[in-house]
């Protein structure tokens, strides 16, 4: 009888996972009222993947934002961003990494001129002017916005302020975008300028939203929440195609 060594008869290694941008592993949360938010949600999402986080009110999408560049949690969250925790030491690091990017663009822009908003952060990384002024003309353009420099920002329509809330992350060099509702409050042509910026943006996407048909067209991963949790994750036109699970979770087919 031949004999059969054990590397013969082993399975096949599984290959290998991409590199991870952020890795979460059973994360939760409570607020300080003892409401809890986050109930064990783990996830991952790889460099450049464009991914859409979808559920009802109250699921935990935007307390998992905040999650994402240290506004809320602690050093100890099981949260890594490029391989970093969430530490003291880190979170200038990983808010560098991460862009987040609010529902209301007037939450996040103050400044009296656009220029001053896009520079703001650059400008506090300690960069010398012309990589501040370079980083901030580049971010503009990309958003379609160059021209708008010495604009005042509460002057512009909510559209136009959504995508200088879009730059001054992009002048951040962030890795990953993470949005909250973006087209929330849009009219249709508002709404289209934004999403074909979104679809042309190399960086990596992770968007809460409610609007399905925003969903379908951009991000070929979409992960469902509800109550807490990670409910289902996955291909987006699969999930879609679900009509029960979609009910279920108080969402619609687009």
């Amino acid at each position: 009888m031949p004999v059969v060594h054990p590397e013969q008869t082993a399975r096949p290694a599984h290959p290998p996972l991409p590199p991870a941008l952020v890795e979460i592993d059973d994360l939760r949360y409570s607020y300080p009222d003892g409401q809890p938010a986050l109930l064990g949600v783990s996830l991952r999402i790889a460099p450049g993947e464009k991914v859409a986080l979808v559920g009802p009110n109250g699921a935990g999408k935007s307390t998992l934002l905040l999650h994402l560049n240290g506004i809320l949690g602690g050093p100890e969250s099981p949260l890594r961003v490029c391989g970093l925790p969430p530490t003291k030491k880190n979170l200038p690091v990983i808010r560098g990494l991460v862009g987040l990017v609010f529902q209301n663009p007037d939450d996040q822009l103050f400044s009296p001129t656009v220029l001053e908003d896009v520079a703001f952060g650059p400008l506090h990384m300690g960069l010398a002017e012309a990589e501040v002024r370079r980083r901030a003309a580049l971010a503009l353009a990309q958003v379609g916005m160059a021209g708008f420099e010495e604009r005042l920002p509460h002057h512009l329509s909510i559209g136009q302020k959504k995508r200088i809330a879009i730059a001054t992350v992009l002048a951040m060099s962030a890795e990953l975008l993470a949005l909250d509702e973006p087209t929330a409050g849009l009219d249709p042509r508002g709404r289209r300028q934004l999403i074909d910026l979104l679809r042309a943006l190399p960086q990596t996407l992770l968007v809460s939203t409610h609007d399905m048909a925003l969903v379908r067209d951009i991000f070929p991963r979409t992960i469902i929440m509800d109550g807490g949790r990670v409910v289902a994750d996955g291909a987006t036109g699969e999930l879609l195609r679900d009509a029960g699970l979609l009910a279920a979770h108080g969402l619609e087919v687009p």
